[in-house]
């Protein structure tokens, strides 16, 4: 715990595998040390409920133990662990895989980052609209809680790209899609690329006048952005067409 704060980073402690495991649900740290003896529960039986919860299944954890024999380390890493660290401690070592290991993690999070991200727009992409839905989906089930969507559709866009062209149809669909996620207050919302013109906004915990709330937000401030459209048939801008729904989810999947 010293030699980590020494190095800069932020570290947090606990004794016991309990109160390991709330705090890494609750703060979702980079990284893990995790001693194998511990009160009430051992370092196995908590990496195994990490591995086993998808808001912590990804980070990753060293163990620390006393333990040198080959099955304690094999055990161990077959459990999802990145890396074994043996008492007594070396704070070299330490120093040294934990930045490793960190380095990793960043790695790691970039490429995944960049694989959810839509390379036109720069804003989530259809595949981490489906995983976050399929996630807030099932949280919604937990708690009993709302779960609100909005689609959007830019009106008459095929005739803005044959107008003014594909550059500033690509422009436009930038624009639109800043816009539309710069509306969006809380971290937990989601605002994505569904598809061509098509945009959708994943709102957990969002009843449908807070949902219809958002909507209008977003419809306003595609409308102050002023872009010019000749050819649409309800007004001389780019304006957008919503749906909005929402719903306390019973069944496992969306």
């Amino acid at each position: 715990h010293k030699i980590l704060r020494e190095e800069g980073y932020r570290a947090l402690f606990a004794t016991r595998g309990e109160e390991a495991l709330a705090s890494a649900n609750s703060q979702t740290p980079d990284l893990i040390l995790l001693d194998v003896m511990m009160p009430d529960m051992d370092g196995h039986q908590v990496c195994i409920q990490l591995k086993a919860d998808s808001r912590t299944r990804e980070i990753p954890v060293i163990f620390i133990t006393a333990m040198s024999e080959a099955e304690h380390e094999t055990n161990g890493l077959s459990l999802g662990a990145v890396d074994y660290i043996a008492k007594p401690i070396n704070p070299d070592i330490v120093r040294l895989r934990v930045k490793t290991h960190l380095e990793l993690k960043a790695q790691r999070d970039y490429l995944a980052d960049l694989s959810c991200r839509d390379g036109l727009t720069g804003i989530a992409n259809r595949r981490r609209f489906d995983e976050y839905l399929d996630k807030e989906w099932r949280r919604a089930i937990r708690t009993r809680s709302p779960l609100s969507l909005i689609l959007v559709d830019i009106d008459y866009f095929k005739p803005f790209n044959d107008h003014y062209g594909h550059t500033d149809g690509d422009e436009c669909l930038r624009q639109v899609a800043r816009t539309l996620a710069g509306t969006l207050d809380r971290p937990a919302d989601l605002v994505a690329r569904y598809g061509g013109e098509e945009f959708g906004g994943i709102l957990p915990d969002t009843d449908i006048d807070g949902a219809a709330r958002a909507a209008d937000k977003m419809a306003r401030a595609i409308r102050t952005l002023n872009i010019a459209h000749a050819h649409s048939r309800v007004a001389d801008h780019v304006t957008i067409s919503q749906g909005v729904a929402t719903v306390i989810p019973l069944q496992d999947v969306p």
